[in-house]
């Protein structure tokens, strides 16, 4: 070392002038001469003057004879504090090291929170070591000022030579220390940066997996949302929910391409991870692409079958408006020639207006739309090619008549328009082609054209059938646009609670009379289209058939009162806008007309010569019973305080209100008795099995909500009922004395009419009661002789 004591070369021993002090040096040098002879030599001196022929007086302190300036206690502080100094300089390198290590080998984390946390500890900690370099600095910047004096140039040569080896030592230190300081800083900013990219790269990962899940969901929802549709409505709705996805589209391509563009600014600051940022930005930018064409692709499927569709809807609408121009062209003004010229330009002018619906070219439609066609589309369209070609065969016959008639100047045999391939569907109740509903032209045979008319006009219009002040229109409508959608799992988040799992309370069996119509009854029809006189004989064919609509009616008040809580819904207003109805449902469950009734009254007016008259004539007797048995059911349903089973009372067969008087006793009564007494108003119930008394109570509600209800009061059985059909005094009093006249009740019916129809009913109840009596009688007796035959022959 170039500090005190460096190498010894030579041990100087200046002895004591005491004599005591030099015997006891003496001494101990002997005992120790050994260790300094093996290692240095040893001059031992007498006197302060001796030394100085070894050493010069300037590099002696003055004790010693010498001139040097020195001071112990400050050597030692300068000693200490350079010692000091180095082992700080140590530590200092040391604490450096150790930091340097934590950040090579700690794990960075996963969540972007605790990367910016470490982050700012680590700088923290940095700044922390930054403040102990400095502090060390100028620590040592100040010990090495204190070797440097003012006046140094005055001092000697030996003075200058001798101060160099500390301050040589203290400048090495600090030296070191700025080496670490340059090296430290230069690797805390690339670790820096690298923290900072690392976490710029982990932002971007994250939106760039944001924005990716996003759109390959949006993707999701455009492959599940069809590219075809049914009918214009569906379409149309699925462009808006496509219109909806492709605005949520633009957005997310917006935001890619924010996380596109931040990709490049990191890849233009040459960040570590450059390949992978690339990688994704051309990863997402390859996704929009995708999302943008599929979007674009299916709008322009959807547009063009909307298109097709809108052909299609145009055509069927064109056949429409043909058939409703044939059925109005009233045929008894067209049997003259003005008549027939004018009904013939008025077919004229609507095939012409209407030429590019009823000349529709089905192979070149088909081609033009062949990316678009789909199994059902083409049924559709086949199915409407077979309409047009069955309207204009129409259009063709008619023609045909009237051409014939303005050349013969004769009347003709009536006109017959020819039957299409596809059944007919009704046409609205206003019989007109804004309602949407297809109809088709019958004809009828020539000679009875009243008649005619009303066969065609059980077709042209929809079919119906009376049910006393209601009628039901049999309609697919509400089958298929409103009960199925209940079933629909896109279309239940809209159905109120209440509907849950009771679209039979609602509906009835209106799928059963559907079926009934569409399947049966419609067919018998339509084999009446040459023959009209049979339409009497489909009616009597069918006539139990007709009692489905007793049960349909009974749950009428059920139905309504589940109408009434929920018919403000958003379910049924979706339904009705898909539909593209101006009514509701309830238009279309119970229409108030009695028109089967009344086109059978119209049938047998101008029907008096023909065959088939009295088969008509039953046939309305029996639409007339129907009728009343469904009024009479509809009343029933509304009896209250019965504690027993009505049903298994019998079947209703009439009922209505009365005045009565009640007698409660043994013997005739005595009708002046009676006549003491104010009546009692009752509504009477007769069944098959008993005759029920009610007291009718007043009716409530509005419009078609006004309903009556009947309280309970008591019965009769039938098996014990007797009748007294004159009464002194009115003739429109009849007697009903129950078990041996125990309970008499005068009767008085509002006419007299009236009072026939019932004895009527119950001598009919009371002679099946003697017949079944008469029957078991006889069974017993013809029991009874077999049994006393095989006695006789058994004791024989």
């Amino acid at each position: 070392m170039a500090s005190f004591p460096g190498n010894l070369h030579l041990v100087m021993v200046l002895r004591p002038t005491g004599f005591f002090q030099r015997t006891f040096t003496d001494i101990g040098f002997r005992f120790s001469q050994e260790d300094f002879l093996l290692k240095l030599p040893v001059v031992m001196l007498s006197s302060v003057s001796d030394l100085l022929t070894y050493i010069e007086e300037q590099q002696l302190t003055p004790e010693l004879g010498g001139t040097l300036e020195y001071c112990h206690s400050e050597w030692v502080i300068f000693r200490t504090a350079i010692e000091s100094f180095a082992l700080t300089v140590k530590d200092i390198a040391q604490m450096l090291q150790c930091f340097g290590t934590e950040l090579a080998e700690a794990e960075l984390p996963e969540d972007m929170f605790c990367i910016e946390r470490l982050l700012a500890l680590r700088t923290e900690r940095y700044l922390q070591l930054k403040e102990e370099i400095t502090a060390v600095t100028k620590e040592g910047k100040l010990l090495l000022s204190s070797f440097e004096e003012p006046d140094s140039g005055e001092c000697s040569q030996e003075q200058q030579q001798e101060r160099p080896g500390d301050w040589e030592t203290v400048n090495r230190l600090l030296g070191q220390l700025r080496e670490m300081e340059t090296a430290f800083d230069g690797f805390w900013e690339k670790h820096q940066l690298k923290m900072e990219q690392y976490l710029q790269l982990w932002k971007f990962e994250q939106s760039f997996q944001e924005v990716k899940s996003a759109i390959e969901f949006l993707m999701g929802q455009q492959a599940e949302l069809p590219d075809t549709g049914d009918s214009v409505p569906q379409v149309k709705q699925r462009l808006k929910e496509l219109e909806s996805l492709d605005g949520l589209a633009q957005e997310l391509i917006g935001k890619a391409q924010v996380v596109i563009l931040h990709g490049h600014q990191l890849a233009a600051n040459h960040h570590y991870a450059l390949n992978l940022i690339c990688q994704q930005c051309n990863e997402l930018r390859h996704h929009c692409d995708l999302l943008a064409e599929h979007g674009k692709r299916k709008q322009l499927h959807l547009q063009r079958t909307l298109e097709l569709h809108t052909r299609l809807q145009q055509a069927l609408q064109c056949c429409d408006e043909g058939a409703y121009l044939l059925a109005n062209q009233q045929m008894d003004k067209c049997q003259s020639k003005e008549g027939a010229q004018k009904a013939l330009q008025d077919i004229e002018r609507f095939l012409e207006s209407s030429s590019s619906y009823l000349n529709y070219d089905p192979q070149a439609l088909q081609d033009d739309f062949e990316s678009v066609l789909t199994p059902e589309l083409k049924c559709q369209l086949q199915a409407v090619q077979g309409k047009l070609d069955s309207v204009r065969s129409m259009f063709e016959s008619r023609q045909c008549c009237f051409r014939r008639l303005l050349d013969k100047h004769v009347r003709p045999v009536q006109l017959v328009a020819p039957r299409p391939e596809t059944p007919p569907r009704a046409k609205s109740p206003l019989f007109s082609p804004k309602h949407g509903k297809t109809s088709c032209t019958y004809g009828f045979p020539a000679g009875n054209s009243k008649a005619g008319d009303h066969i065609e006009s059980l077709f042209m219009s929809p079919f119906h059938l009376p049910l006393g002040r209601w009628q039901l229109s049999v309609s697919p409508f509400p089958l298929q646009g409103y009960r199925a959608e209940m079933d629909n799992p896109a279309m239940l988040i809209l159905l109120p609670p209440v509907l849950r799992n009771r679209k039979d309370v609602l509906f009835g069996n209106m799928p059963e009379i559907y079926d009934f119509h569409n399947k049966i009854f419609l067919h018998s029809l339509e084999s009446c289209l040459g023959a009209p006189e049979r339409v009497g004989c489909c009616f009597l064919d069918r006539r139990e058939d007709f009692q489905m609509y007793e049960k349909y009616c009974q749950n009428k008040p059920r139905s309504e009162s589940l109408w009434r809580q929920c018919s403000e819904s958003s379910f049924f207003q979706e339904c009705q806008r898909k539909l593209e109805h101006k009514l509701g449902l309830d238009s279309y469950l119970l229409k108030p007309v009695q028109f089967v009734v009344f086109q059978l009254e119209e049938l047998l007016k101008y029907s008096t010569s023909c065959d088939g008259v009295q088969e008509l004539q039953e046939a309305l007797v029996a639409m007339l019973d129907l009728l009343k048995s469904v009024n009479d059911s509809m009343h029933q349903i509304s009896i209250t305080g019965y504690d027993g089973d009505l049903s298994e009372l019998g079947k209703v067969l009439m009922q209505g209100s009365f005045s009565v008087w009640a007698g409660h006793r043994k013997g005739p009564t005595k009708m002046k008795d009676l006549a003491r007494f104010k009546p009692m108003q009752r509504h009477l119930f007769l069944y098959e099995k008993a005759l029920v008394f009610c007291k009718k109570r007043e009716e409530h509600g509005d419009g078609y909500d006004k309903t009556s209800s009947y309280s309970f009061k008591h019965f009769l059985k039938m098996n014990a009922v007797g009748i007294t059909e004159n009464v002194k005094g009115d003739h429109r009093k009849f007697e009903i004395w129950y078990s041996g006249r125990e309970e008499v009740y005068v009767v008085q019916a509002q006419t007299v009419d009236l009072k026939m129809a019932w004895l009527n009913e119950i001598r009919k109840i009371l002679f099946k009661q003697q017949e079944l009596i008469k029957g078991t009688f006889a069974q017993f007796l013809c029991g009874f002789h077999s049994a006393a035959e095989a006695f006789l022959l058994a004791h024989c």
